[in-house]
């Protein structure tokens, strides 16, 4: 019969893992707000003088990718505070469709996964 949950050393390696991904994150998003407030101090700045529209156009671009930046790094934060969520209740790395443990590699590399490969990339 096959192992149904990753033994203490596992998790706390997993554990380890989702942490300095997650404080990578931390660090993204915090980056992207600094220059999402940097080209918009910019841009109130630079309003009293006339603009060209291009550079206008090129702030916004460059604001709306930070923002974008913000948006998906907190989404996958999420996803990151939930498999530690799952660590202390034992149910991390337990595929939610098929209850198999999904593979050490596939954790290492997805620590948020909560399917195994073959239920994620089954069309049933």
């Amino acid at each position: 019969m096959a192992k149904k949950t990753w033994n203490k050393k596992e998790l706390k390696e997993f554990k380890k893992i989702i942490v300095d991904k997650r404080q990578t994150m931390l660090e993204n998003i915090e980056e992207a707000r600094r220059r999402a407030d940097d080209i918009i101090n910019q841009g109130n700045q630079s309003s009293i003088y006339s603009s060209h529209m291009a550079d206008a156009g090129s702030d916004q671009q460059s604001l709306e990718h930070a923002y974008s930046i913000i948006n998906r790094e907190s989404s996958f934060l999420n996803y990151l505070d939930l498999a530690l969520q799952r660590i202390d209740d034992t149910s991390f790395g337990v595929c939610s469709k098929c209850g198999e443990l999904i593979s050490k590699e596939r954790l290492m590399e997805v620590p948020h996964a909560t399917k195994c490969f073959d239920c994620k990339t089954s069309n049933i």
